[in-house]
């Protein structure tokens, strides 16, 4: 019974229950009827949270396969490096020569072959491939899902063989990491995260000095703690590209390195693009404007924030309400401003709107958490559903 729990926990991706299930004694390497192991769905499903929780208990990711492939290297085939990567944490030191020359042959393989030709070579199959969008379990990193004769596979395998070879110490060039980044005109898809992580762990000169690679170390990663002189670099570089670029993606990964560096002439450069006509730009302001923990420090701040929380595009609004939730300084501009997101189709912003209207005491956070509608408390944030509640208790009291 617990098998069977297990394997339909697995296959909903219910990471917290597949943790409480294999802790209460089922097997981590419990297989379905078909003799598919549950960490094979895992990996199947892109799931890096359930694979975590199943290779915590023990499930192996080397453990030979019927078809003599193991896990780790179906994560590979995958093209999801999140999974990847959740995998060859666990195999420490039991990974071998051979197993390292045959994970880069089918990362190298599935790269230099495209997720489309690859899985019409590994299927046989004919006729149009499905392509549909997909953002991994972590909200951070996008990618495509290929499906085509039952099969699907993730279109981040150059992000998958840029982590292989870092992991493994095979050192490319910066132009062939940047090249790889550059591929995809997306800061937001796995292929450009990776080739910015493994620049970021780079601390030669040569590296910190090309303005390209200034593109994907400060934007797209912080800098390790401590280095302050690398984000009075960063300033230099960053300001003035963010008043010259006229190109969305790359002005929206310029301004997410801006808003890792405390500096108040970041918040005029946010002030100055809250119009822009591209979401990806209007959605870094918010984050751009500089605030202590109790008030904002510019005097059009608030009166932005609010016009930028009945924007058209929905991930600018969940923009507004991500800063505002949690601030401290929740006076009635704010409160009025958060209350405009209790009507939002997206959940997790009603949830959090209530939240910040409940620790501002405002009584429409009562009307707004009988919007939020059915939470699987199982997978929710409980401090954050139960804000309604401490304010009804407050003042009950």
């Amino acid at each position: 019974m617990a098998e069977d729990q297990l394997i339909a926990a697995v296959r909903a991706g219910r990471a917290p229950v597949v943790r409480d299930l294999l802790g209460a004694g089922a097997g981590p390497e419990t297989t379905d009827a078909d003799g598919v192991s549950v960490l094979r769905l895992a990996v199947a499903a892109f799931d890096g949270y359930v694979a975590d929780a199943l290779l915590d208990a023990g499930a192996d990711p080397l453990r030979s396969l019927p078809d003599g492939s193991t896990p780790l290297l179906r994560a590979v085939a995958s093209g999801h490096a999140g999974v990847t990567v959740a995998l060859l944490r666990h195999t420490a030191d039991r990974i071998t020569e051979e197993d390292r020359t045959a994970l880069l042959a089918c990362a190298r393989h599935w790269y230099e072959t495209g997720a489309e030709a690859g899985i019409r070579l590994a299927t046989g199959a004919t006729g149009p491939v499905a392509c549909r969008r997909f953002v991994d379990d972590s909200g951070v990193h996008e990618y495509h899902v290929v499906s085509l004769g039952g099969v699907r596979v993730c279109d981040g395998h150059s992000a998958v063989l840029t982590r292989l070879e870092a992991e493994f110490g095979v050192r490319r060039s910066y132009d062939e990491l940047i090249g790889r980044g550059l591929a995809r005109a997306d800061s937001d898809h796995a292929d450009w995260w990776e080739a910015a992580a493994v620049l970021a762990e780079r601390s030669d000169a040569e590296a910190w000095d090309a303005d390209l690679v200034w593109h994907f170390l400060v934007v797209d990663r912080p800098a390790p703690s401590g280095e302050r002189p690398w984000e009075l670099r960063a300033l230099d570089v960053l300001l003035p590209w963010a008043t010259e670029e006229t190109d969305p993606t790359v002005l929206a990964s310029v301004l997410r390195g801006l808003n890792l560096v405390d500096d108040p002439r970041v918040e005029e450069v946010g002030l100055s693009l809250r119009t822009h006509p591209d979401p990806r730009i209007r959605v870094q302001v918010p984050s751009a404007l500089n605030r202590t923990r109790y008030a904002y420090t510019h005097p059009e701040a608030l009166d932005v924030l609010a016009a930028l929380g009945r924007d058209a595009d929905s991930r600018v609004r969940a923009s507004v309400c991500e800063v505002l939730y949690e601030f401290e300084g929740r006076g009635p501009a704010v409160a009025d401003i958060l209350a405009g997101f209790l009507g939002e189709n997206d959940q997790l912003v009603r949830i959090k709107a209530v939240s910040g209207l409940a620790e501002a005491d405002d009584p429409r956070c009562v009307e707004g958490a009988r919007l939020i509608g059915p939470v699987d408390r199982a997978e929710a944030d409980g401090w954050l559903l139960d804000a309604a509640e401490r304010y009804a208790q407050r003042h009950r009291g």
